[in-house]
């Protein structure tokens, strides 16, 4: 039996397992374990803060299917700063792998300088986190590991790695070993026919399409049964993507802030919904009375203690959303029909009909029209990335969005200065895709020495930052949306940023972190400077921060339930579109 030490029998299970890339920060407690990496072939990043690596490690992931990212640190405060990441990871069912250096075994209950019990922190965020104590048992956690995070409901793992255990010569031949077999529960073919049953008795069903679809790889099955059966989409935010944008049976976004004014009209219509990969998280449904009342709903998921933990469906099915959208489809081949014709011809009467302004002039300029212009400027291939505040807000309403993993967005746990990180490990992941972030003055202010990271290893990606100087929506909330319009309006102009008062120069600190930067105060020259900024960051290949800003209230639609969303914004009704086959992603 060959003989290793314990961490180059890591790096073994690494590489059988994908990886091609980590991002971390060394320290004295893990430095076996980058001695092990050095000559591995897998590549390693520099991040500034371990934080960052997290959130580049769940960039990396969402963007490349199959793929999982991969987090470095020390003991001690590496492993606590890793704690948002891993939250955010959990919370949106993405797996990514943090692994820590630890004091010796020794010492662990001797409060030793940095030897905190990590894994005990990191549980509640985590499907599992472990302090591996034996040697011999390093490649079995690894492989258990990838076997656990790739499982039923994906999420993240820790990995804590005491220093002595690092050290240790272990027997280990990589040449019998090799991944575990991942478990993807199958549905239950009577709830399938039952499923089939319920959609046949409506006469205005709606399918609301979450993030699952987009784990299990299962957006061209969504769409072939949509189209199939007639039945009109609603995708999450986490399932954005699943259906393109202009397919004739997206039906728009439905909830409270990331919606759309026609989405929520189809949805108050609807009789019989069937959500499968989502959770029915409480911006999507806001009062559950009102988001359940005169409808019936079937509610899929992989994860059995997801089914009734927000409200209770008439049908629960556990089961990966791609195996149970391929029996939804055998299942529904096998009966007869109805196409729904008049009720998918008046989803997209809605979508013609209820469509808000964005055409906008003013200055300081709308982030309406921002959204307009970024719309115009990428192509259906771009892949945004976003985290949370009232440009997430603006951007869930106003953006277009039209193959899965294209929409990279920190759904529920929402941490500040997450964007910078995904954007990097986003393209790490897919080279060839173009990457535009999208962030808020506030959100830039965090982690925004990870800029350092991207240009150190020349990594070309767009940033749009909207600034309006205001700590977005924050100080909305505390005086802006609440109001009544007139109000707003009045706010709004009293404190219209001018020339000079944006708050942090976030130019100077971009192009001190090695990027290239510019500002846009005109909405006339938005067009101009985001084709600039194309060109610059791959001829550089750097990225390149374009500040546009804006004015500081902004009535973005929101309400407390989907049936009271407040519309300022006149309707604008278009001319018929021409006619387009259903397209599949």
């Amino acid at each position: 039996m060959p003989k290793m030490t314990a961490m180059e029998a890591a790096v073994h299970v690494l590489r059988s397992e994908g990886v091609e890339v980590a991002f971390g920060v060394p320290g004295a407690a893990i430095l076996p374990f980058y001695e092990a990496l050095k000559d591995s072939g897998i590549r390693h990043v520099l991040v500034r803060h371990e934080e960052g690596g997290t959130h580049a490690a769940e960039g990396y992931t969402r963007a490349r299917a199959g793929a999982i990212g991969v987090c470095i640190g020390t003991s001690g405060p590496a492993g606590t700063n890793m704690i948002t990441g891993l939250y955010s990871a959990i919370a949106d069912s993405i797996p990514i792998l943090c692994i820590t250096g630890q004091a010796p075994r020794a010492k662990l209950h001797k409060e030793d300088f940095q030897a905190v019990d990590i894994a005990a922190i990191a549980r509640p965020v985590t499907k599992w986190a472990i302090t591996v104590m034996e040697g011999a048992q390093v490649p079995w956690v690894f492989r258990r590991a990838f076997q656990i995070m790739r499982s039923d409901r994906p999420g993240p793992v820790l990995i804590d790695l005491p220093i002595d255990v690092q050290k240790e010569i272990i027997d280990y031949d990589p040449e019998t070993d090799a991944p575990l077999p991942v478990s993807r529960p199958a549905p239950n073919p009577s709830a399938i026919a039952r499923a089939v049953d319920m959609l046949l008795a409506a006469e205005k069903p709606l399918i609301v399409a979450g993030g699952g679809i987009i784990n299990a790889e299962a957006s061209d099955l969504l769409v072939e049964f949509a189209e199939l059966t007639g039945v009109p989409v609603v995708p999450t935010l986490m399932g954005w993507g699943t259906i393109p944008d202009d397919h004739p049976l997206n039906a728009g976004m439905a909830g409270l802030q990331t919606q759309h004014r026609y989405g929520n009209a189809t949805f108050l219509q609807s009789d019989v919904v069937l959500g499968i990969g989502n959770r029915w998280a409480n911006r999507h449904t806001g009062s559950t009375d009102v988001y359940t009342k005169g409808r019936k709903f079937i509610h899929v998921d992989i994860e059995p203690t997801q089914i009734g933990r927000v409200f209770c469906p008439d049908l629960g099915i556990v089961a990966d959303a791609g195996l149970a959208l391929e029996a939804l489809i055998a299942e529904a081949r096998g009966r007869k029909l109805p196409k729904h014709e008049n009720w998918a011809g008046a989803v997209q009467e809605r979508k013609r009909t209820m469509l808000r302004r964005t055409d906008f002039d003013n200055t300081p300029i709308k982030p309406q029209r921002a959204f307009q212009e970024i719309n115009a400027a990428f192509g259906r291939d771009t892949r945004f990335v976003t985290a949370i505040g009232l440009y997430q807000i603006a951007s869930g309403q106003f953006q277009k969005v039209y193959k899965p993993r294209n929409y990279i967005i920190c759904g529920q746990a929402g941490p500040l200065g997450w964007e910078v990180s995904a954007c990097t490990g986003a393209k790490l992941a897919d080279p060839s895709a173009e990457v535009v972030g999208i962030v808020g003055d506030y959100s830039l202010q965090f982690l925004i020495e990870e800029l350092a990271v991207a240009a150190q290893y020349r990594i070309p990606f767009v940033l749009v930052v909207l600034n309006n100087a205001y700590l977005g929506l924050i100080r909305q909330a505390e005086r802006g949306y609440n109001m009544d319009y007139e109000v707003q309006l009045s706010f709004q102009n009293i404190n219209a940023p001018e020339i000079g008062d944006y708050g942090v120069d976030h130019v100077k600190a971009a192009e001190a972190f090695g990027c290239i930067a510019r500002r846009v105060f005109d909405p006339a020259e938005i067009a101009e400077a985001l084709q600039w900024a194309r060109t610059r960051s791959t001829q550089a290949s750097l990225p390149v921060v374009l500040e546009i800003i804006t004015e500081r209230v902004t009535n973005i639609a929101m309400g407390p339930e989907i049936d009271k969303v407040t519309e300022f914004e006149e309707i604008v009704d278009l001319a018929p579109a021409p006619a387009r086959e259903p397209e599949t992603v």
